[in-house]
């Protein structure tokens, strides 16, 4: 698999049950911290343009503030209309203080 980890935040920006936007190469992606467990996704909505950072999280799923929608965070997957067209996904890691994800 072609690509590069790249340092996006500190684990101190992202507490448990929040979610945090950043650029990272040109795109935008949105960090989960799911019960210690952390997931990375496209931040904008397939549906809309909303930033799903401005969402909220409800159990594994991040909810679209725009139309209300729903994502699987872990998978991506488009859960709850409007919303159809899943999510890219991102590996994550973290190392000491640095989160990390692969592009």
């Amino acid at each position: 698999m072609a690509g590069t980890w790249f340092t996006i935040a500190r684990a101190g920006q992202l507490p448990e049950g929040e979610m945090l936007e950043v650029e990272c190469a040109g795109r935008e992606v949105c960090l989960y911290n799911l019960n210690g467990t952390l997931y990375a996704t496209e931040a904008k909505c397939t549906h809309g343009d909303a930033s799903l950072a401005d969402g909220c999280i409800v159990g594994e799923e991040v909810e679209c503030p725009f139309h209300q929608g729903l994502f699987h965070i872990p998978s991506g997957r488009a859960t709850g209309a409007p919303c159809t067209e899943d999510l890219q996904v991102y590996p994550v890691r973290q190392e000491d203080d640095q989160i990390a994800i692969f592009l």
